[in-house]
């Protein structure tokens, strides 16, 4: 019997999912500067809804659900990397831009990741058996059962509280000038100095993060101190800085100065090592490619019992045996128009950017392919090793590239980033998807579909956010950037590198010396050591501090209480948290805009 899988109700659900989860993840990312994974969160609300309110749903339709929510939802975490640059950078009268390009770009992005990344699936999940740890852990969310229910209410719970809190915190009740201001509780105490940047992040979405990463997020922690109790304080002491400085100008030297290019120096350094690392595994992935392509029809599989068999009432086995006349994974039939009309949307995009001529254009296309292709291939092996992304560094790195290409034509330099940031971050999710599906024993061909269908959708939907955002702020401009609620520390950095080319004022010593410690900590046995410790570096303390109390406070609690503590309860009350004050922050934002704007 062949269990329903890509059903309309599977679809329509998970792209509902998608769109809340990709408004949400936009403020967060726009708020913490990173973003993590939403695929607990649709599998657990898909439980609900298709086997307690619709009550014949199969967890094939649930893996459905929750890889075309995340293909969405990830589609936008590389626009709102680099999207709000755009608008920072024009505030600042130094470059001009359309919309209509970018999104452009971005669709090309979200294509070109997907379908590169696709024909992998065996090398990757079957062949290397690489682990995938979000991949795997919502597995096992969608064979829990029954255990979903008690989920979803801690979920609710996490949510309530989640809301409540950040709306006291946007009417401003609770705040307190020197003590209480912008969110960031003050840890001065009037004994240590401001160097030390003593002040935590009161938001329950940012130590609802570090619950959900528990250990494996530590080394964020470890940039942090090191940047603001070691490096800092070392600056001070040692006469780096002008004397004459106050405490304000001080520490705001102390970060722009030193701490920001060093950490864009190691993170940079620590995705050039994930590229030396993994670029053997280029030759057997690409041997892996082009076998996938000389199939023209599907190997059979071996017996096996469906995974929904245990759970289904009828308790009826699913067997595999029998050749699908369908192939199980996309075939050249879609691979290679899908491709080339990827292609022509990016060379289109660059094509609408004026002041660029059609060599430019011809070297923005072969240039970024090229290294869309393996950067791609890169953060996927990174991510299936390590569960950790370094979309940052590749960022980075795309817009040194470019710039040198394309003789630092600003606009095409972050319209090639975007694309690239997009196309990335698809090609990991798309792979952690996949891995979900092998464990349950879903088809990837319905997978794969499903997300190329569909996740482009991310890219027009986070840039309406992004736009709406920058809209909250006064006179209808300027509501992210550094200064406001919405910091924008990814945007922040590539204008500050945008300007640094611009002003051929790149701090190569410091770059050159983070670099070099990137690398060396991207060697590091540590998953994702690095790249952590080099977005620490440029992040605010206070985000920091807040997020590495919630990986020591998961580590206690599992030390506690056990492993499948972690999975039942703080992982579902962790994603009510970061939701709801998602979703408020974003609800008060369009307040702003339509009901105050003038």
């Amino acid at each position: 019997m062949t269990y329903r899988e890509n059903t309309l109700t599977a679809i329509l659900l998970g792209i509902a999912q998608g769109i809340i989860l990709n408004i949400a993840f936009v403020y967060i990312t726009l708020r913490l500067g990173f973003s993590i994974c939403g695929s607990a969160i649709a599998a657990i609300v898909g439980y609900v809804i298709l086997r307690v309110v619709i009550r014949n749903g199969t967890i094939l339709e649930n893996n459905i659900n929750q890889t075309i929510a995340s293909g969405i939802n990830s589609g936008g975490i590389g626009v709102v990397f680099v999207l709000p640059a755009f608008f920072m950078l024009e505030a600042q009268g130094k470059l001009t831009f359309s919309m209509l390009p970018l999104l452009i770009a971005g669709v090309a992005g979200a294509l070109l990741g997907i379908l590169f990344i696709v024909p992998l699936r065996k090398q990757l999940i079957e062949i290397q058996r690489l682990r995938f740890p979000t991949g795997t852990a919502v597995a096992t969310l969608i064979r829990s059962g029954p255990a979903n229910l008690d989920k979803v209410k801690l979920l609710a719970i996490g949510f309530a509280i989640s809301a409540i809190w950040k709306w006291l915190m946007l009417t401003g009740i609770l705040d307190s000038p020197g003590i209480l201001e912008y969110e960031e509780l003050q840890l001065h105490l009037g004994i240590f100095p401001a160097y030390l940047s003593l002040a935590i992040y009161l938001s329950p979405l940012n130590f609802a993060a570090g619950l959900l990463s528990g250990r494996a997020g530590l080394p964020f922690l470890w940039g942090g101190l090191i940047a603001w109790w070691f490096i800092s304080p070392s600056a001070v002491n040692l006469g780096w800085l002008p004397s004459e400085l106050d405490t304000v100008e001080l520490v705001d030297a102390i970060y722009k100065q030193l701490l920001r290019p060093l950490g864009i120096g190691i993170l940079i350094g620590a995705a050039l090592m994930d590229v030396i690392i993994h670029f053997p595994v280029l030759k057997a992935a690409l041997h892996s490619l082009w076998l996938a392509h000389r199939q023209t029809k599907p190997h059979p599989q071996q017996n096996h019992t469906h995974p929904d068999s245990s759970s289904h009432p009828q308790g009826i086995q699913h067997s595999l045996a029998s050749p699908s006349p369908r192939p199980d994974e996309l075939p050249l039939s879609i691979l290679v128009p899908g491709f080339l009309i990827a292609i022509i949307l990016l060379f289109f995009a660059l094509s609408l950017l004026p002041g660029l001529s059609i060599t430019q254009v011809l070297l923005g296309i072969i240039i970024g392919i090229t290294w869309l292709l393996l950067a791609s291939l890169v953060v996927t092996q990174t991510t299936g090793l390590t569960d950790v992304s370094p979309i940052s560094g590749i960022a980075l790195m795309t817009v040194l590239l470019m710039a040198a290409a394309l003789g630092g034509h600003i606009p095409a330099v972050l319209l090639v980033t975007l694309a690239v940031a997009i196309a990335v971050g698809q090609s990991a999710d798309m792979m952690q998807d996949l891995k979900t599906g092998f464990l349950v024993g879903a088809r990837p061909f319905f997978q794969q579909l499903a997300q190329l269908a569909t996740s482009w959708l991310g890219v027009l939907i986070a840039g309406t956010v992004v736009y709406l955002f920058w809209r909250s702020g006064v006179n209808q401009q300027g509501g992210f950037g550094e200064g406001t609620l919405l910091p924008a520390p990814q945007a922040t950095v590539l204008t500050s590198i945008v300007d640094l080319v611009q002003n051929n004022t790149v701090p190569t010593d410091k770059l050159a010396l983070g670099a070099l410690i990137g690398l060396l900590l991207g060697a590091a046995p540590i998953a994702g050591f690095g790249v952590l410790i080099g977005l620490a570096m440029y992040l605010p303390f206070s985000i920091t501090l807040g997020y590495g109390l919630g990986c020591l406070t998961q580590m206690w609690l599992v030390r506690r209480h056990g492993l499948a503590f972690d999975k039942h309860k703080i992982i579902p009350l962790a994603s009510g948290l970061i939701i709801g004050e998602a979703l408020t922050g974003v609800g008060h934002a369009l307040y702003q805009i339509f009901l105050m704007a003038p």
